[in-house]
């Protein structure tokens, strides 16, 4: 293992330091800011003083609930105040009023709180200061994690230098720079109970693992199967957690992670005889691709009318008609995943073109979303998918120019 890295890693030995400097500053400010982020929101408080009491409006824009619903928040708001009340879903129906008297209270500290009744506990004082906390910190807490994947990123780089061009490293680290950048910018917000730090981890891990796959899936190593076990694991994870894009879930839990697997046992059998951690990729003929668009148009109708007919509720959204045009681009988005799945398993150069069209899609859905994050990951699909679309036809061209030689010699 350890000839391994000394073999792959970065021969220059001014950039092997710095990266390694980079590194460390970045495993530091991860430290520092989550450390500092804990800290924070788990700070004890010793008193909290009753300020006055407040009427707050309910925001009805934010409720979504059906009986599948077992806790439901209303938002009440006067202002920059704001208090969120959970109730169950059998007192949320009964729930008819549109205003509430809010209680506020101050901390030692000055942090403001507001409570649905008076005569609070002192655990209700501290858990309710803890969510505060936790929201105001929620840039300081992705700072933080996007910081040690950052540093996961560059060691990557770094070990395996030998792996990647200069293009390559460039592109891998810009798109997870960016993601940092955007993670810290755009908060994510909390949805189905979920604190929002969780969901940009998710969002991250997503970014991170999927680029250094579509990288790997470009220089035609197979290795790109393993580091996509772990991307379905994760997209699977943010679907149940966000309750949305189950026609991408279930496509990825019986599609996605068994074809991952046959795919690698199948690239490991098609070597390239001159270079061993190549693949050898081919391209379709023209009436496969007609049957293949058949297939996705038919497959988008079928499976979109399928589950917006399905009663699920989701607070990541507030719009029926908006939740019923994801279902259907997420639907059209799995059966292109489908077939860039099979494309890929079968060496062929059209996964390419199925990856920009379902990154176009879900580009749609993150944009629809406000899914921000996501999009810097969209961003590297564009623009790798293209180096990759280039790379093997340029390896398939001059893979058929010599078997052309060999036929006329």
């Amino acid at each position: 293992m350890i000839k391994f890295f000394k073999a792959n890693m970065e021969p220059r030995k001014g950039l092997r330091i710095a990266e390694v400097i980079i590194s460390i500053l970045l495993c530091v400010a991860s430290i520092v800011s989550i450390g500092y982020g804990m800290f924070q929101v788990n700070a004890h408080v010793n008193d909290a003083k009753f300020i006055q009491s407040i009427e707050m409006t309910r925001d009805r824009e934010l409720e979504d609930y059906s009986e599948d619903n077992t806790v439901c928040d209303v938002t009440y708001i006067s202002g920059d105040k704001q208090l969120v009340v959970s109730y169950s879903y059998e007192d949320y129906i009964q729930l008819e009023d549109d205003s509430i008297t809010a209680y506020e209270y101050e901390t030692d500290n000055g942090t403001k709180l507001y409570f649905d009744h008076q005569n609070i506990t002192d655990q209700e004082i501290q858990h309710s200061y803890g969510q505060v906390k936790a929201n105001e910190l929620t840039p300081v807490f992705n700072f933080g994690i996007a910081s040690f994947i950052l540093m996961i990123s560059v060691l990557i780089m770094t070990l395996f230098a030998k792996q990647f061009t200069t293009y390559e490293k460039s592109w891998f680290l810009s798109i997870m720079v960016l993601a940092t950048i955007i993670s810290v910018i755009f908060p994510e917000e909390s949805a189905n109970g979920v604190n929002g730090i969780i969901i940009m981890l998710l969002y991250l891990l997503d970014t991170f693992l999927n680029i250094l796959c579509e990288l790997l899936i470009s220089k035609q190593s197979r290795y790109n199967f393993l580091v996509s076990v772990f991307v379905e694991i994760v997209e699977i994870a943010m679907c149940v957690v966000l309750m949305y894009r189950f026609a991408t879930m279930v496509t990825t839990l019986l599609f996605w992670l068994p074809i991952d697997i046959i795919s690698y046992i199948n690239w490991t059998r098609h070597k390239d005889e001159e270079e061993s951690e190549l693949t050898v990729v081919r391209k379709l003929k023209g009436y496969q691709e007609v049957l293949v668009i058949v297939g996705i148009v038919v497959w988008t109708i079928v499976v979109g009318y399928f589950i917006s007919g399905l009663d699920i509720s989701t607070d990541f959204y507030n719009n029926q008609l908006l939740e019923t045009a994801i279902i259907y681009i997420d639907a059209c988005a799995s059966a292109v995943g489908i077939a860039n799945g099979l494309f890929i398993f079968f060496r062929l150069r059209e996964q390419w073109i199925a990856w920009y069209i379902c990154a176009f899609l879900e580009a749609v859905i993150n944009v629809i979303s406000g899914q921000y994050v996501l999009l810097v990951l969209k961003l590297g699909y564009f623009t790798n998918t293209t180096y990759g679309y280039i790379k093997w036809s340029k390896y398939i061209q001059s893979h058929s120019q010599e078997k052309q030689k060999q036929i006329t010699a």
